[in-house]
Formats: C-alpha cells, structure tokens, sequence
C-alpha cells in the first residue's frame, strides 16, 4: 500500500492526511513549519455559518468528519448570528490544536513538526522525495501540498503593510517554500479587488483581557458583541483588501464586532490601535494576533497551484494540492474538504484507479469546479470564494445548493453514490 507524505500541517493538510489513512494508504506522513498545527486555524474559530453548514454535512454524509467533531469537541458557541451569518459555530482556539492531534494520532498518521520542507527530488515531473532544514529525507509514493499561499514574509512588505509577526511566524520557523514552484510548476497570484497582487487576512484577534468587563461578560455568555463606531473613527476603506470578502459589509464598517474564540476576534483586517482604544471599552486593547495589528495583517493568496478539480496539480505527476493551495477558497471548512478529497484521490492516484471528482450537485463539488474555472479569467482571479458569503454563498443560493436540512443533504450524497465514500478503503471501490 502507499506511503503519502502531506506537506504543511493546517486544516487542509490535517484532512488530507486522515483522509489519505482511511482511504488505505499504509503509512501517513504529515510535515509541519511551525510546533503546532492548524496554521490560520489557531486564530480562526468560525466554522458552519451560513452554506458552511451545508458542506459542513455533506462532509459527514460522505464520511469525512472526523475533523469536525474535533471543532465540536472545542466548540464555545453554537447556532451564534452575527451581521450577514447565521447558525455558527465558534470553536476555542486554544483548545482545538490539541483535538486535532488526538484525531490524527487516532488514525495512525505519522506527524512530524518543525520540520519545514526547504527541497525536492525528482525524476522529470515525479517527485521523488522531499528534504527538511534537519537534511531529512523523506521518500513516498505520491505528495500532497497544504503549505498555505501566505509568506514568506517578505511578500508581506511586497503586498501589503510589512511584515507584522502574524500567527504563520515566519521568522522563528523558516518561509513558506512551495513544492509546487519546486517542481518546476508556475503558480499563480491573487489580486485585490483594485488589480493588485495578493489580499489581506480578514479579522484579527485582541486580548480579551484588555477589554471593558462588560464586552467580556457579553462576549463570554453571548459569544458576539457589537459596538458601532463613531463616524470620525469609521475605516470603511479596510472592507475591500480582506480575504475574507463575506465579511465585507456595510456593518462590519460601521460596528466593532467581536467574536469569542477564547480571544475576541475582531472582523477587521487591521484596525489602528489609538483609534480603536477611543472606542468605549476599548481604552486598553491590544493585539493578540497579528501583533502589528493596528497597520495591517498577513498576505495571503500568493502561490496558487494550478489543478484539475480531482485537486491533482498540474505539471506534477504525484502532487495534489488542497486548501488554499487549490484556488481562491478562503475558511476552515473550505480547507479541510478540499484536503479531504486531496487525500482520498491521493490513494486513487498510487493504485491506478480513476480520480474522485465530486458532481456538482453537491456544494463542495459545485465550488471545487466553478473556482477552478473563474481562477482562468483576469476577473476571476480579483474574487474570493467561500460558502459562508459573498459571491459563492450566492450561487449556492442561486442553484438551491444550500441548505440547512441535514436529511435532504444526506439524501443528495445518497443519490451521487457518495454516501459513506471518504470512510472506506479505495481497494474495497470500484473505480469511479
């Protein structure tokens, strides 16, 4: 059977390799930068607000929740509504890093931290292995990329506002290298809605401790505040450089909203710190993540890796690719079913047998499909796709893709032939 090695331990990468096990390859081997895993979920905390809930079980219905119930496991706040989203969930960021290792080591997954991948070998388009800055080098039969599209940390003086100590932490761990760009592949870059290159992680996070008792008291027991802005301290201008562009609404403008993630997080890109401390309540705030908070956020959206919608990368014989690495698809949720699929067509690929690719009538299949198809246009490429709002979030409406009926998402699996295909080994399939 297999050996599959996933490079970048986040989300997408996790899933990839609990997907990768299930789907019978012998022996998983996760690479991770930093000393921790999760990456951007370690600041996170959103999960199944709005068409996420959707994916969220048609991830289940498929066999591939195992990561969701550790989000469960950490969870702070359910069915939480906050401006433009509905029926979230708001995990705690200190607790779920430790849920998802215990998910991994569940399943037998091989993870190895502080183990940034700096070099390939190959043989023509094949890859061969992957060598580590301790000159490790480790051999399998097929790859899989989730390295992320942030870093290294120049790009963010290059991109953006500088480099400001976000969660990534390039300067203690090493920079982001690309296995893609490596193996000879040319990836592509996300523009900003203006045509220029890359786009700004979409909130922060500030001490809650820093905060008035009464925003903490209502962060702790309703897990959302909202404080409008007075008009002379609005930065209206931030909505439109965010990732994250369902957060890009007129109240996010005109309110501090904060979300209790165990810190608060703070939907804004960056907010200048001597303007927010004249808020009330915010007359002692500081910046949990990104430090630099107050000037701006990490860049993201930088090395895109050209694929077919079974997430294989082209130009590579063995890669697949998944979370941001797979296109312009910004959240948690999003990372984790593209790896999921990554990991399972990994198995697929080594064992000679046809590609996943999931139809488009189920929500994952349908964005899968339509971001590699818009990643090819000049347009396409200034947009952000996620299920929890903006354009995406749309066409699952528009197309009747979304919704919260867990029976009818199981039934719309059922009727693709996809009930129970990710929890099952590939020997046991047909080709599909």
């Amino acid at each position: 059977m297999p050996t599959v090695v996933v490079v970048g331990g986040g989300w997408a990468g996790c899933g990839a390799a609990v997907a990768a096990k299930k789907a019978g390859a012998d022996k998983v081997i996760l690479l991770e930068r930093t000393d921790m895993l999760l990456g951007t979920g370690l600041v996170g905390g959103i999960m199944r607000n709005n068409g996420r809930f959707t994916a969220t079980e048609e991830a289940y219905a498929m066999g591939g929740g195992d990561l969701f119930d550790a989000v469960e496991e950490a969870a702070r706040h359910r069915n939480i509504e906050f401006p433009g989203h509905k029926h979230a969930t708001l995990y705690d960021v200190a607790k779920i890093e430790p849920a998802v290792r215990r998910v991994l080591e569940r399943y037998g997954v091989e993870y190895k931290l502080v183990a940034r991948v700096r070099d390939i070998t190959s043989e023509g388009s094949k890859i061969k292995s992957v060598i580590t800055d301790k000159d490790d080098e480790i051999y399998g039969d097929v790859f899989i990329e989730t390295t992320g599209t942030a870093g290294p940390q120049g790009h963010c003086s290059k991109y953006g506002n500088g480099c400001v100590m976000c969660i990534i932490r390039c300067p203690s761990f090493g920079p982001r290298i690309s296995i893609a760009s490596r193996a000879g592949v040319q990836e592509m870059i996300g523009r900003k809605a203006d045509g220029s290159y890359g786009a700004m992680s979409g909130s922060c996070k500030l001490h809650k401790e820093s905060l008035g008792e009464n925003i903490i008291n209502e962060l702790n027991q309703k897990g959302v505040v909202v404080v409008p802005i007075p008009d002379e301290l609005k930065k209206a201008e931030s909505l439109a450089i965010k990732a994250c562009q369902q957060y890009a609404l007129k109240e996010f403008a005109d309110n501090v909203i904060l979300l209790d993630t165990g810190h608060a997080k703070l939907m804004s890109p960056f907010y200048p710190l001597e303007k927010l401390r004249k808020i009330p309540g915010f007359e002692n705030a500081r910046f949990e993540d990104p430090y630099a908070g107050g000037v701006g956020n990490s860049m993201r959206f930088t090395a895109l890796s050209p694929r077919d919608n079974a997430l294989k990368v082209k130009g590579a014989d063995n890669l697949f690719c998944g979370g941001e690495k797979a296109g312009l698809l910004v959240g948690h949720t999003e990372a984790i079913v593209t790896g999921t699929l990554a990991g399972h067509n990994a198995v697929r690929h080594i064992l000679g047998q046809q590609l996943l690719v999931l139809p488009e009538t189920l929500a994952i299949g349908d964005a899968i499909a339509h971001v590699n198809e818009q990643m090819q246009t000049e347009e396409g490429l200034k947009l952000k796709y996620t299920f929890s709002g903006a354009q995406y979030f749309k066409r699952m409406q528009e197309k009747g893709l979304y919704t919260t009926d867990v029976q009818a998402i199981k039934d719309r699996v059922e009727k693709a032939g996809l009930t129970g295909i990710f929890a099952r080994p590939v020997t046991n399939e047909a080709a599909t």
